[in-house]
């Protein structure tokens, strides 16, 4: 058993005291050295008795203060060495007999913090590939050549131990070419935690629609329209494995190469259980793409991870980013906008035209239909929006369908009549028919941290996350 051992007070507190003890002997003895001793032994017997006998009892009360003070100091620094103690123990508890210095963790390597300081140049910013909520990324390059992206957790207490062991926990057990694949980490007594992954080269979705990528025409529809085909299959595959994201947005959407999805940071994922109809727990996610229902009940439940995808839709869609504060107030939030335009119609107000939305009637007809199938994901009630397999589905028929008829359609320049909404239908959730009634509906938007305060109306804020 391991007993923690304070130090007894530091050095230079005990020399302090004993420094103030020197001093005031050194000041009795100065004073006996700057009178005449004759005028000393011609005071009276009593006068010299009581003098020695001050000086004694002066010294004794001196030195009692002293020890007293000390023995305080010593009691304060024991108990907050125990409490920082039991703090490190609590954070580490779980992962105590989960890293016990193998080489091999889950079915992935452990790495040591030199191997991946040297693969990174000693985590130079030069080599910083962004960074998020829980940490930043690094590209680096091991010892036998593979090029991986390593992230290192901030400090964040025991919640960054708990992510570290979510992201493993859930990447060792899942094989998805959807999903990016976790290569390794450093064990619990590293210097930090690091996560190591396959190093995806080309990027977020969020850098190429709207950030330090975006170029026009780099990310044209049938890229974007295979994107939203790709990340709707990961995502059906995470609920089959009874796995929800909970933090679904663009800047988790990496593209490799070939411009192949790769969706990453499971940080936030939660295990689903199967005889469940939810799960009660403290909203976390994006501010943009967190479910109202879930924000407002504590209820999460994988019509969430619907909710989330509903906006990257709409982003694929738009090359807006979900959040703009330079926006209209009413507006700032992407999902709220999309609601308004998609119900007045108003498709060439949201679908971004450097897609070829009015040039292209073959892009005009697929773009609305996606935007279509966004309104449905972003509606109030769960039970109201499709699963994310139903999206899947759905996407899946407007990708074969338009592609099939590309060549048939090259030389029909027409416009389809945009009066009706759409030209042709999508597959929709069985729940479709109710969808034209919240067309009347104000439907409110994901919460934005910088305008709205996250205060649950129908639910307890002790709850655990």
């Amino acid at each position: 058993m391991h007993v923690p051992v304070c130090p007894f007070p530091s050095t230079e507190t005990f020399y302090k005291f004993y420094f103030l003890s020197c001093q005031m002997q050194i000041i009795i003895f100065r004073y006996y050295l700057l009178h005449d001793l004759s005028d000393i032994t011609s005071f009276s017997g009593n006068y010299n008795l009581g003098l020695i006998l001050g000086s004694v009892l002066g010294g004794a009360v001196f030195i009692i203060l002293v020890v007293t003070f000390i023995v305080c100091c010593y009691k304060k620094e024991h108990k907050s060495c125990l409490y920082f103690t039991s703090r490190k123990k609590s954070c580490d508890r779980s992962l105590t007999h989960d890293f016990d210095g193998s080489s091999n963790y889950h079915g992935v390597s452990v790495f040591s913090y030199v191997e991946l300081e040297e693969a990174t140049s000693n985590f130079d910013s030069s080599n910083e590939l962004g960074d998020g909520g829980f940490g930043a990324v690094y590209y680096g390059k091991l010892k036998d050549g593979r090029e991986v992206a390593v992230k290192r957790l901030y400090e964040h207490n025991c919640k960054r131990m708990e992510q570290f062991k979510n992201e493993i926990d859930i990447l060792s057990r899942l094989r998805h070419r959807n999903l990016v694949t976790l290569y390794g980490c450093t064990s619990k007594h590293s210097r930090e935690l690091l996560l190591v992954y396959e190093y995806i080269p080309n990027g977020t979705v969020a850098d190429h629609l709207n950030g330090d990528r975006a170029k026009d025409g780099f990310l044209p529809w049938p890229i974007r329209m295979n994107i939203a085909v790709e990340t709707a299959c990961a995502l059906a595959y995470l609920h089959a494995s009874d796995i929800i994201h909970r933090d679904v947005k663009t800047s988790n959407i990496l593209l490799d190469s070939n411009c192949c999805v790769k969706v990453a940071d499971f940080g936030l994922s939660r295990l689903f259980p199967n005889d469940a109809t939810h799960v009660s727990t403290a909203p976390q996610g994006t501010a943009g793409y967190v479910d109202p229902e879930y924000h407002e009940c504590y209820q999460l439940t994988d019509k969430s991870d619907v909710y989330s995808f509903g906006v990257v839709l709409v982003e694929l869609i738009s090359s807006m980013p979900a959040v703009d504060i330079t926006r209209r107030r009413h507006e700032i939030n992407l999902a709220n906008l999309a609601i308004n335009r998609i119900q007045r119609c108003a498709f060439d107000e949201l679908i971004d035209p450097s897609l070829g939305f009015k040039s292209d009637a073959q892009v005009m007809r697929m773009t609305t239909s996606v935007a279509e199938l966004a309104f449905q994901c972003l509606q109030l009630e769960t039970d109201l929006r499709p699963k994310m397999d139903e999206v899947l589905e759905t996407l899946k028929h407007i990708q074969g369908t338009y592609t099939d008829q590309i060549k048939d359609e090259k030389t029909n320049d027409s416009i389809v009549d945009n009066t009706e909404c759409s030209g042709e239908k999508v597959p929709t959730s069985p729940t479709s028919d109710k969808i034209v009634l919240l067309k009347k509906m104000h439907l409110p938007p994901s919460p934005i941290s910088v305008t709205e305060s996250w205060v649950s109306s129908c639910g307890s804020s002790n709850v655990s996350g």
